[in-house]
């Protein structure tokens, strides 16, 4: 499957995993803090930072009873509404630019998550490289239209849709023009249990849609996202914050810096062990190949005597017949003086 171009990262099986730092609400409406984890996100060497565009009004109604309040008493995010909690977690419109900017002063690939039609005009005018589409609106085939009308990668996330929901949507992506697609595997639980991944489903997608896969993961630690990276995925997206302990509306479930390191060190060394179908020595192995048991003379032995297991045994290191030829031995004549300590060789009979 070919590469996609993002930025100046090529993505796909032949590349270390695209690592994106997704910083949604952890910043907490400081745009110190803000550049404070673009900072860190640089740092621990993610290759990409995502921001979320959107208003509480281009995401809800200004409703807060019913099921515009969240009652969950088991969610994240319960004793809110709907448009308090998009205020609490928006990133201003206004600040865009500047992380953008910012982001991009330090090396990182940055673009954002549109939810709605003027969110995409307006990442437009920021010309930014690619665009992410947020599990809840995989079914929004407008928006699904505008990204991929502007010809750009386009990356979606699965979280919650069905097999046809997700034909249906790659359908309207590809006929309204995009070229490039990645699929993110995605649970849309806060945080994510990892028993929930099925991460089997990673190859399949990548079979049934034809494009690259990833991981979108709300999981705790990197361990979910390693086991991805071994079934495929080129891409894997992770929240984070400076202090899970912080306060921030998704710290609970996002990476703290250290953590941010680990994953990328993690993602990029699983991806290194897939190599290839491979058997035989590789050059590293040729050096131990003399560690490895074979046939030796156990016990001096004189011309004349019979080989039995007493004086014929496999050991280390690796000099002698193979251990396999045991059988064919024992019983034979030695025709030389053979000392405790000498490789068995065809000669000795």
């Amino acid at each position: 499957m070919a590469s996609i171009t993002i930025g100046h990262h090529q993505v796909g099986s032949d590349h270390p995993p695209f690592i994106i730092a997704e910083m949604s609400g952890n910043h907490g409406q400081s745009i110190e803090k803000a550049k404070a984890l673009i900072d860190a996100a640089a740092k621990a060497g993610a290759h990409a930072l995502k921001l979320q565009t959107y208003t509480p009004d281009t995401i809800t109604l200004d409703v807060h009873e019913r099921e515009f309040f969240i009652a969950d008493p088991n969610s994240l995010w319960q004793g809110n509404s709907l448009y308090n909690l998009y205020q609490e977690a928006m990133t201003p419109w206004e600040w865009h630019q500047e992380l953008f900017d910012y982001a991009s002063s330090k090396g990182l690939v940055a673009f954002s998550t549109p939810f709605d039609l003027t969110a995409v005009d307006f990442l437009e005018s920021l010309n930014v490289p690619c665009y992410k589409i947020a599990s809840f609106e995989n079914i929004d085939h407008a928006l699904l239209a505008a990204v991929a009308k502007t010809g750009k990668p386009v990356i979606v996330s699965t979280g919650m849709a069905s097999q046809t929901e997700l034909a249906e949507s790659v359908d309207v992506l590809r006929a309204a023009g995009c070229k490039d697609l990645i699929l993110l595997k995605c649970t849309s639980n806060y945080p994510a249990r990892p028993v929930d991944a099925n991460l089997r489903t990673i190859p399949h997608l990548a079979e049934l849609f034809n494009c690259q896969v990833g991981l979108s993961d709300h999981t705790p630690g990197v361990g979910v996202a390693v086991a991805a990276v071994a079934l495929g995925a080129t891409v894997v997206e992770k929240h984070f914050v400076l202090d899970r302990n912080g306060g921030e509306v998704d710290a609970e479930f996002s990476l703290e810096p250290h953590e941010v390191k680990m994953l990328v060190e993690e993602t990029e060394r699983a991806w290194t062990a897939l190599g290839k179908v491979y058997y035989g020595c590789t050059d590293k192995e040729l050096a131990s190949r003399v560690h490895r048991r074979s046939l030796y003379i156990a016990e001096d032995v004189k011309a004349g005597d019979i080989l039995t297991e007493k004086n014929l045994r496999s050991v280390r290191p690796g000099l002698g017949l193979a251990p396999k030829y045991l059988p064919l031995l024992l019983g034979k004549v030695v025709k030389v003086d053979a000392p405790k300590g000498t490789p068995m060789s065809w000669e000795l009979i």
